[in-house]
């Protein structure tokens, strides 16, 4: 057992730094949603299935089928910009439809969050059905129900060893985008006269509606700039794993929750460190009982999470981010 810690911790340590940036920027939406309207938006897994989707549509459109495409360094840098702007673009459209059409009828007419959570629910189920009967088929003219391979446009080359550990190329654009665009929202969040609503929001409406900010408009946004963050994730997984399925949102959204409870579920900060912490954990749990393991990991650090710190390690509200 000491052995197999020794020949493979810093392995598994690139792999969990990688695995955790991707919870990391789906469990910002997460944490976004919930710190402005107390909601935990369980169709948020499905924005990023759309992500990974499109992220696919665009590759087979460039490759014209699954195999590899052979570019330089401005050509790979030039496809992964091109495909998170895309996945960005229709992941944050397609969650701000989502909260129009599933969420905000509801909040006017002042439902319970129970009647809320059913409604993501069942918009969850309606887009997995949808993309695995009819959008992914029309895509790749294969049924949808079926694993989906995307062709590899950066190669997994060796950059150089940490012990005995490899980082590659796509290591490397996966965990630096990710930081570049967790630093990009913190400081959206922070600074910026659009992010002082969104705390405004988040702290108190009634005080907000009356000192000129829109509810609505922030509540778009919001969901806007979460959905935007699962495509970024979307597009990274794709380059990354080089597949998807209708139903890959499902357990990669679990982690993603996990990974905001962890941290402390409001805190923008607090989804970036839940989601390297789960990252690393998961992968390091795979050493000691196997990686048939790794994914029952998630759900026992969130029982635990809720079980003795249910506030998270940070445990700090959207609302208290500093201006």
């Amino acid at each position: 057992m000491l052995q197999d810690l020794q020949a493979q911790f810093l392995g598994s340590t690139i792999g969990g730094l990688v695995a955790g940036s991707i919870y990391a920027l789906i469990a910002l939406g997460y944490t976004m949603v919930y710190g402005v309207l107390r909601l935990i938006n369980f169709a948020h897994s499905e924005i990023f299935m759309i992500g990974t989707v499109t992220s696919l549509f665009v590759l087979i459109t460039i490759a014209g089928g699954t195999a590899p495409i052979t570019l330089g360094v401005f050509g790979m840098i030039a496809v992964l910009l091109l495909i998170i702007i895309a996945s960005a673009a229709v992941s944050g459209g397609a969650a701000v439809l989502l909260e129009q059409v599933a969420y905000r009828p509801l909040r006017k007419k002042g439902a319970t969050r129970l009647a809320a959570l059913i409604s993501a629910i069942g918009a969850s189920l309606f887009l997995q059905e949808l993309f695995g009967l009819e959008i992914i088929e029309w895509i790749t003219d294969k049924s949808g129900r079926v694993q989906q391979n995307a062709p590899r446009f950066i190669p997994h080359e060796e950059l150089f060893h940490i012990g005995n550990g490899v980082v590659r190329t796509d290591h490397v654009f996966v965990v630096v985008g990710a930081v570049i665009m967790m630093v990009v929202l913190d400081q959206l969040v922070s600074r910026t006269r659009i992010g002082r609503g969104i705390r405004a929001t988040a702290q108190d409406p009634e005080a907000a509606v009356l000192m000129g900010v829109s509810i609505d408009k922030i509540v778009r946004l919001t969901f806007l700039l979460g959905g935007a963050m699962a495509g970024v994730a979307a597009a990274l997984y794709v380059m990354e794993y080089e597949n998807t399925d209708y139903r890959i949102g499902f357990l990669l959204g679990i982690k993603a929750f996990t990974a905001a409870v962890l941290g402390g579920i409001g805190n923008l900060r607090g989804a970036l460190l839940g989601g390297i912490v789960l990252g690393l954990v998961e992968n390091w749990s795979s050493i000691f009982f196997g990686s048939a393991w790794k994914d029952v990991t998630a759900f026992v650090v969130l029982v635990l999470v809720l079980m003795f710190r249910p506030t998270g390690i940070l445990g700090e509200s959207l609302q208290r981010a500093r201006a």
